[in-house]
């Protein structure tokens, strides 16, 4: 018996329905419930769902490397934690710089410093002592660069990686997004094994599309399996558009990952 839990980005699917109601009918469905920018949403009416929140985003904007960005990342960082406390939210997501309502980062880098590297590090490492105050965790998601996000820094999975274990904090994890280490890197079964304790969470979908598992070329029993020989404990997120019908798809996404 797997011992992760399974979830679903509600911002991606039956898109037909607000907001609320895409929770309410994920959370019947059995499944967890993940959002992103909580700064739109009315987050009484979520809380009154009585859905089990998994993820939101942990920042609104800012960077992790020049002194203006840093201070707005960590002021919002601040202010997402106490929006996760009702939710009752364990994680929170971060990327390695802002990103704009199309997922292209606000300030593109071409080439990262050495310099900038140390600034990630020395900053992630401030985000975590905030989580570890709040009892929450962090967590620095992997993205894509040819297809989704050209221009963001720190965002193949090898670097998000040394990131987090040069932090070395319970309260920094990695969010293996395995549709854009697909795109980005490729595999994935090795980077799950590599990555293993540093994995705070798996997020999933399909490769080309970026629709549920089951859709396009990547083996996901054979990921499933691999979690649960590496005894993954931690929360599996479908962060992806449904093909179709989103009960169906959410049914083929549960279907890949029970063994």
């Amino acid at each position: 018996m797997a011992g992760y839990q399974l979830s679903v980005c509600a911002e991606m699917v039956f898109l037909d329905l607000p907001l609320v109601e895409r929770v309410e009918r994920i959370h019947a469905l059995g499944f967890g419930v993940e959002i992103w920018d909580w700064a739109n949403k009315d987050i009484d009416a979520l809380v009154a769902t009585g859905a089990r929140f998994t993820s939101m985003t942990g920042y609104l904007s800012g960077n992790l490397t020049d002194s203006d960005g840093i201070a707005q990342l960590l002021q919002s960082a601040e202010a997402s934690l106490a929006v996760a406390e009702r939710l009752n939210c364990p994680t929170l997501n971060l990327h390695g710089s802002g990103l704009d309502e199309r997922g292209l980062p606000v300030k593109p880098v071409a080439v990262v410093s050495g310099a900038m590297w140390l600034q990630a590090a020395a900053t992630l490492r401030r985000v975590a002592q905030l989580g570890e105050r709040a009892g929450r965790v962090f967590t620095l998601e992997n993205l894509n660069l040819p297809v989704d996000h050209p221009g963001t820094p720190f965002a193949l999975a090898a670097d998000t990686l040394a990131l987090v274990e040069a932090v070395n904090s319970p309260a920094l994890k990695m969010n293996l997004d395995l549709y854009h280490a697909q795109i980005g890197e490729g595999n994935l079964i090795a980077l799950i094994r590599r990555a293993g304790p540093a994995i705070g969470e798996i997020q999933v979908a399909d490769v080309p599309g970026r629709q549920q598992p089951g859709t396009g070329e990547i083996n996901y029993r054979a990921i499933a399996r691999t979690l649960q020989q590496i005894g993954y404990q931690g929360t599996v997120a479908m962060e992806g558009w449904a093909s179709g019908d989103s009960t169906a798809a959410l049914q083929q996404f549960r279907d890949h990952f029970t063994l």
